[in-house]
């Protein structure tokens, strides 16, 4: 698929990969809607692809991925915006870092578990429901295509840490529903491919001590850096672009593989 010209939606796009990708799709040509739960992160973002690709390329959207009104309401400001969106970049996800048994004896709280769930897998099949319903009906591009997704996993879904049930989990199952559904969505022209980033420099790592981040910068075997975040959107744009990429899972970490802790 040409992004340039076309209409997409990016979740968690007001930080981190998220926003790398939303500037990278813009900077292809695309019509950019963020869609965020921080509208203000979303609206300086937007500011600043309009600086830099003019006014319209850009709309920021408040959006819980969890919440199928909101997602719709989304969803259809940015197609009043930009026209339907061919392109969806789920990349809106959280985590948490806590052991089955506590120190002290008791159980680790059950909803913590159900709200890292349901952000990172039941939100992202959430948006992909609405996306691919809505896509499915335009009119097919070349090779009979009309639109992609791209999700976001971790490599933590398949060598997940110490206290990672939650995250693995959830990162797990995106992992486990991308051939499946670019199984279902084939017969209406939709790919469907995951991204499993591993240690970047995002603002969330940028809050751990210098010394932390240089010592998982260390673990890469190579490069031995943290990962740039627009590595992680040069490739999400490259699986839009190349038509026969689909239902696929691709690590991108520096040949990064979790140590138990």
């Amino acid at each position: 698929m040409n992004i340039q010209g076309q209409a997409a939606l990016v979740t968690g796009g007001g930080s981190g990969l998220g926003e790398a990708t939303a500037r990278e799709l813009a900077r292809l040509g695309a019509k950019v809607a963020i869609l965020d739960v921080n509208l203000a992160n979303a609206e300086k973002v937007v500011a600043d692809i309009g600086e830099q690709c003019g006014a319209g390329y850009a709309l920021a959207c408040q959006c819980d991925v969890t919440n199928p009104e909101s997602v719709q309401a989304a969803i259809d400001a940015a197609t009043t915006a930009h026209g339907p969106a061919r392109i969806l970049m789920q990349i809106a996800g959280i985590g948490t870092a806590k052991r089955i048994i506590a120190r002290d004896g008791s159980p680790a709280p059950l909803e913590d578990f159900v709200r890292v769930v349901n952000v990172n897998l039941i939100g992202t099949y959430n948006v992909a429901r609405l996306f691919a319903a809505a896509c499915a009906k335009l009119e097919p591009m070349e090779d009979g295509e009309r639109g992609a997704m791209v999700f976001t996993a971790s490599v933590a879904a398949f060598d997940g840490q110490v206290g990672q049930q939650a995250y693995s989990a959830s990162k797990a199952g995106v992992a486990g529903m991308t051939l499946p559904m670019a199984r279902d969505l084939a017969q209406h022209g939709i790919r469907v491919c995951t991204i499993a980033p591993g240690l970047f420099a995002t603002p969330l790592m940028a809050t751990l001590p210098e010394a932390v981040q240089q010592s998982l910068a260390a673990s890469i075997p190579f490069p031995q850096r943290l990962g740039k975040p627009e590595e992680f959107a040069q490739l999400a744009a490259h699986i839009v672009s190349n038509g026969h990429l689909n239902g696929e899972v691709i690590r991108i970490d520096g040949a990064l593989r979790l140590a138990p802790r």
